[in-house]
């Protein structure tokens, strides 16, 4: 009878340590401790433009320069938004440089009296916008190549360029085809040859060429985002239709598409308010997490994480719904 109950105990201690062991391997491999993370914020100077190009970098403590992300705001926000993918991001190893671009950022709306608020944030969806978001890409890689062998400069040997990712959501994706190079009306490509890979959360083709013309020569690694209500706060002419359209125009090769069935454009924001009431809490979790592996896969060549990012692994890995899209060419 004794040894009946210690035979009991024992199968009871390994069956325990067992049950410990299999949590330990089924924890999330995507558990990242964003508690080591920090932010610089900086104001360079670009004198050619007489323009301040505002950044945020987030970044962890580490050994050896990391693989530099570039960030790009969507219309009327600035380098603080987002910092739930920068803090990620960081923590695993990335410097996250977020840009603020003067002229649509949130100065555009702040500096409206509040009846005119929604006509100055149309107004500065403009070509110039555009185009000097395009510059100030350019501009701030040319900037950390400075800070990079500058020795008193805080950023001095942290920054690995010769791996670098470009992201961005709504017009800081239309920020981000750019540099990938996105061909304009009269055919003219504005790509920014030191970027190895691309990541467009809300992504739209672009006006005056079909999708196929603009974006079908796109030969560098693209994730793209999106949600079945998808549309625009100010153009009734961006559908989720219309932004489903750029990975569609894509060729095939190191593309990816995820799409939240029910989610709007606020989806890939941070900001808090009425818009962003109901969103579904296992988003930005999956966004974390596909992106990061995007990251890994075309900034530091890991395979496993482009097996992961080729199969079906991320719809269960990221509790992504029947319905939602994940698919790859």
């Amino acid at each position: 009878m004794r040894g009946s109950r210690v035979d009991r105990k024992t199968l009871f201690l390994k069956s325990l340590l067992l049950a410990v062991v299999l949590l330990s391997l089924t924890r999330p491999v995507f558990a990242v401790d964003t508690a080591t993370v920090k932010h610089l914020d900086f104001e360079p100077q670009d004198a050619k433009r007489d323009r301040a190009v505002p950044v945020r970098v987030y970044l962890a403590e580490q050994a050896s320069a990391g693989p530099v992300v570039l960030f790009s705001h969507g219309l009327g926000g600035s380098r603080a938004n987002n910092p739930y993918l920068g803090k990620q991001w960081a923590a695993s190893g990335y410097v996250c440089v977020f840009m603020q671009h003067a002229g649509s950022d949130q100065e555009v709306w702040q500096s409206a009296r509040l009846r005119d608020r929604m006509k100055a944030v149309k107004q500065a969806a403009s070509a110039k916008s555009a185009a000097d978001r395009i510059q100030d890409v350019s501009f701030v890689i040319d900037q950390l190549e400075k800070w990079n062998q500058e020795a008193d400069h805080p950023l001095c040997g942290k920054l690995d360029l010769d791996r670098i990712g470009m992201s961005g959501h709504s017009f800081g994706a239309v920020t981000t085809l750019a540099v990938a190079g996105r061909r304009s009306l009269f055919g003219k490509s504005y790509a920014d040859e030191r970027i190895d890979a691309f990541f467009a959360m809300s992504p739209q083709p672009g006006q005056g060429l079909s999708a196929q013309r603009a974006l079908g020569h796109i030969s560098a690694p693209m994730l793209c985002m999106t949600g079945t209500k998808d549309d625009s706060p100010i153009n009734d002419r961006v559908t989720p239709q219309l932004r489903r359209e750029v990975y569609k125009a894509l060729p095939e090769g190191d593309k990816y598409e995820l799409v939240f069935d029910g989610g709007h454009h606020f989806t890939f924001g941070d900001s808090e308010g009425f818009r962003t009431r109901g969103r579904d809490p296992d988003h930005h979790p999956a966004i974390q997490k596909i992106s990061l592996k995007f990251w890994d896969a075309y900034l530091r060549d890991d395979q496993s994480s482009r097996h992961w990012l080729q199969s079906k692994q991320p719809k269960i890995d990221c509790k992504l719904k029947a319905s939602d899209t994940w698919q790859w060419k």
